[in-house]
């Protein structure tokens, strides 16, 4: 089979297109013929090698992955059911979605909605989905569109771009904030309300800023996230999801025990079942097709390298699909 494979030899880690006997697959109790996969920054990291993100070499990269199953020992999967999986360690300690097929734990698989097909269903992704679940926690906190205008961070990355559109359709003001500022009318077709540039929130951190956001969506991390807390209202909520802008927090306490919002983390790689069915059953009904198709690029599994680059200078809009039979 074709995979994308992730070796290394001292410290040196390299990535190539190869064929691979399938008996490199040995932990699972189901086969699943891939058909889609997605590039993630995770994936973009993994296939450059310049963060330790893969743990077990040699390892087929790719965080998410579609197709049908052609092999189960697991009662609950039958050969021909159209399944998804993100996170689990997939590209990280367990072979992933950049290959024509995968095994896997029968507990680790979703059927995909039947709104979906494989190939939509990796255009949202684990990026997508990530989002979904950041949305739902801003929900659970009890924040709705009168409480006032919600941030997006990253908002034309694939996490960034799923976020604005699930919480316009669901009527929230959506301030998207992007260091691509030419991206501003593909940020209001996706249901954004205004959109401001990344410096905004980039700069010098403040413990506390005027308070403007009832709810954020962070896909940044860094000194974006530490501001976009000094400046939500008292009782906000702020959900972490990414790191883009880098792993560290410098924020000072001010906006928790000054105005006690609330700080969640987004856990995408283990989140429970039913938290992963209720985001993908929000994802198959609330993201319009028109959304979907209009952040979405697709790509062949030789063409991954030269996109990894590009994710990781920030030049990826929206979502890349791969389909791997290409």
């Amino acid at each position: 089979m074709r995979a994308i494979l992730v070796e290394k030899s001292g410290t040196t880690q390299t990535a190539r297109l190869a064929d691979v006997p399938e008996t490199l697959l040995v932990d699972g109790d189901v086969t699943v013929e891939v058909s889609h996969s997605t590039l993630n920054y995770k994936d973009a990291l993994a296939l450059t090698g310049r963060s330790p993100v893969v743990r077990r070499f040699p390892l087929i990269p790719g965080i998410d992955l579609a197709g049908r199953v052609v092999e189960s020992g697991d009662p609950a999967w039958r050969p021909g059911d159209a399944v998804l999986c993100n996170g689990w360690g997939l590209g990280e300690l367990h072979h992933g979605g950049l290959a024509e097929r995968a095994r896997l734990p029968g507990g680790w698989l979703q059927r995909i909605p039947s709104s979906l097909d494989a190939r939509s269903a990796m255009a949202i992704g684990t990026a997508g989905y990530t989002a979904a679940l950041a949305v739902q926690a801003l929900e659970r906190h009890g924040v709705s569109p009168a409480d006032g205008e919600i941030l997006v961070t990253g908002a034309a990355g694939g996490v960034g771009s799923v976020a604005v559109a699930l919480l316009a359709r669901h009527g929230f003001k959506v301030v998207a904030s992007t260091g691509r500022t030419a991206e501003a009318p593909y940020l209001l077709s996706l249901g954004a309300a205004s959109v401001i540039d990344r410096a905004e929130l980039s700069g010098p951190v403040k413990a506390l800023g005027k308070e403007r956001w009832a709810g954020v969506v962070d896909a940044v991390g860094g000194a974006t996230l530490a501001n976009a807390c000094a400046g939500t209202k008292a009782h906000g909520a702020v959900t972490a999801c990414g790191l883009a802008g880098g792993l560290d927090f410098p924020a000072t306490v001010a906006p928790f025990i000054l105005r006690g919002i609330t700080l969640y983390g987004i856990d995408s790689v283990k989140a429970s079942v039913p938290h992963r069915e209720q985001a993908w059953a929000r994802l198959a009904t609330d993201l319009s097709p028109d959304a979907l198709a209009s952040m979405t690029r697709e790509i062949g599994l030789a063409e991954c390298f030269g996109a990894a680059e590009e994710l990781l200078a920030g030049k990826v809009r929206g979502r890349i699909v791969v389909d791997v039979r290409r």
